[in-house]
């Protein structure tokens, strides 16, 4: 993949990843708005969809698709942060069909709803359970910068602050 593949998407964050840690070539973050447009420039590029998981941490749930072109060989993940309130992605079970049972099973564990999923009904967990229980408690989150490596970054919006140096005291961003 190149970087160009998301041209035209408003993207948060584009960064090479260090496969030989991350098993990852690509991490790109975007706004929940450009989700549908970046999984139809992966079909369309043939990569395919390994999975989709959550990771419950301070700034809200982040959702991440994993995707594998294997004529290249290529992984790339697309990762995109929800409120804890307003925990609400669109399905991508339109592009990629078995996406439907990865969106079920994300919102078994993590109470995350895919609107547009055809079948939005419990995948693993009993139908009456109301808990989600891979949900932390708001104390036992940690934050995404301590849990996931940056990479070496192509561009990034302004917008996007996860990785923005803290700031120096006075106000004063840090420069890096």
């Amino acid at each position: 993949m190149s970087a160009a593949l998301f041209d035209g998407i408003d993207v948060d964050y584009l960064a090479k990843s260090d496969y030989a840690k991350t098993g990852l070539h690509w991490t790109v973050f975007l706004p929940a708005g450009e989700l549908l447009a970046a999984v139809t420039a992966l079909y369309k590029a043939e990569y395919t969809l390994e999975d989709i998981t959550a990771i419950d941490a301070k700034e809200g749930y982040l959702v991440t698709y994993r995707f594998e072109n294997m004529a290249a060989p290529e992984r790339t993940a697309l990762r995109v942060l929800v409120p804890h309130d307003a925990a609400e992605l669109p399905s991508i079970a339109s592009v990629f069909q078995g996406a439907e049972w990865h969106e079920r099973e994300t919102f078994d564990f993590y109470g995350i709803v895919f609107p547009g999923n055809p079948n939005p009904v419990p995948l693993v967990l009993p139908h009456d359970m109301t808990e989600h229980p891979l949900q932390k408690a708001e104390g036992a989150r940690v934050s995404l910068v301590d849990m996931i490596p940056p990479g070496e970054m192509v561009r990034s919006s302004p917008r996007f602050t996860l990785y923005a140096p803290p700031p120096a005291e006075g106000g004063e961003t840090a420069s890096v």
